[in-house]
């Protein structure tokens, strides 16, 4: 897909492949690149040579092998927002090997599930694509309903199906972050001495962020320390929804919560999607972690959607897209179509980092 196509997919939202960023220089940010895991992981960090290894052969799978970018297909809503809710509306994705299947034909760099989805195909197909199990879920079959990570096995578990790596999520925020904050950064800890990499689902989660102003679970100043707390408990990969507002901390509904800066607002960020993605990736260590943006719920325009999202992280410099129910809520080959149209983007020479 070239760039006259992809201009005519954004439609209305073209304009983002003209914004010229003026608030973090790209020059400052460590950006994608085919050398990202030796540059950053292999002759700079702690990482054991088994964990580069697992990273680089994620780097090197799929249609955006080498590229120093990643397409991840994730498939771990049948618990968090039930299977009947993620699969009726395509039954075969009941089947686990037809999601890894799924991410195989898709070009997929590697695909994300539970134990139970990755543990009863791992024979298979863990040799074929690299697996990311991911060990905490927020299940919806408690009454009432509750928000809380728990975990569904061990890191050992992982290991021993052949996992590349783990993924895990915290809600910050929330009364329970701190004990996920604990036990996730013991598991992350765990995969890296048995050599897997780490993906942190990063999320802002509080019914209290949700003021008359705005829903604040998506500001990209909540959503940026968020980030700065998972890089600091060693994810190789943080997973961020894309921002839809700004000022969390600036709102009288939060006055005293928090601390920030006044450059944060005049200097840091503008109202542009791109800048307040950029803001996320600032908070990534500038750039030395990757981050990688949700592709989000399915709907009426899902090209749209997921082509406008991968546009706005690679223009922010960011690494890829992790895109679920948009590509395994639809027949398979339009599945395929759908994860193929956002590899494009970040083959496409012409959308560059803004």
């Amino acid at each position: 897909m070239d760039i006259r196509k992809i201009r005519d997919i954004l439609g209305a939202q073209a304009p983002l492949l003209e914004h010229v960023s003026k608030t973090i220089p790209s020059a400052q940010l460590t950006l994608p690149s085919p050398s990202y895991v030796d540059d950053i992981y292999a002759r700079g960090s702690d990482r054991n040579p088994r964990v580069i290894g697992a990273l680089n052969r994620m780097f090197t799978h799929g249609r955006l092998a080498g590229s120093g970018y990643l397409s991840i297909l994730p498939v771990d809503q049948g618990i968090e927002h039930s299977a009947g809710a993620s699969f009726a509306p395509n039954p075969a994705m009941f089947d686990p090997a037809n999601i890894v299947k799924l991410a195989i034909e898709g070009g997929c760099s590697a695909v994300a599930s539970t134990f139970g989805v990755l543990g009863i195909v791992a024979r298979t197909y863990a040799h074929k694509i690299p697996f990311i199990v991911k060990i905490n879920h927020s299940e919806l079959l408690s009454y009432p309903n509750t928000y809380d990570q728990v975990t569904f096995g061990t890191v050992r578990q992982a290991y021993d199906m052949g996992a590349a790596g783990i993924g895990a999520t915290v809600y910050w925020g929330a009364p329970e972050s701190r004990r996920q904050l604990h036990e996730i950064a013991n598991c992350f800890a765990e995969a890296h001495t048995l050599g897997m990499f780490t993906v942190l689902w990063c999320y802002v989660r509080n019914n209290a962020f949700k003021t008359a102003t705005a829903d604040h679970n998506t500001s990209a100043d909540l959503e940026g320390q968020a980030n700065h707390l998972g890089v600091t408990i060693q994810a190789d990969i943080i997973k961020q929804k894309l921002p839809e507002g700004n000022g969390g901390y600036n709102d009288p509904a939060l006055k005293g919560f928090g601390k920030t800066h006044k450059k944060v607002y005049s200097e840091l960020t503008t109202d542009n999607p791109i800048d307040l993605t950029r803001y996320q990736l600032a908070n990534c260590y500038m750039g030395r972690v990757g981050l990688i943006n949700s592709g989000g719920a399915a709907g009426d325009n899902d090209l749209h959607d997921a082509v406008t999202t991968a546009v706005i992280n690679k223009r922010a410099g960011g690494m890829g897209l992790i895109a679920g129910r948009k590509a395994f809520q639809r027949p398979f080959a339009e599945g395929v179509e759908l994860l193929n149209a956002i590899q494009d983007v970040y083959l496409c020479k012409d959308v560059s980092v803004a």
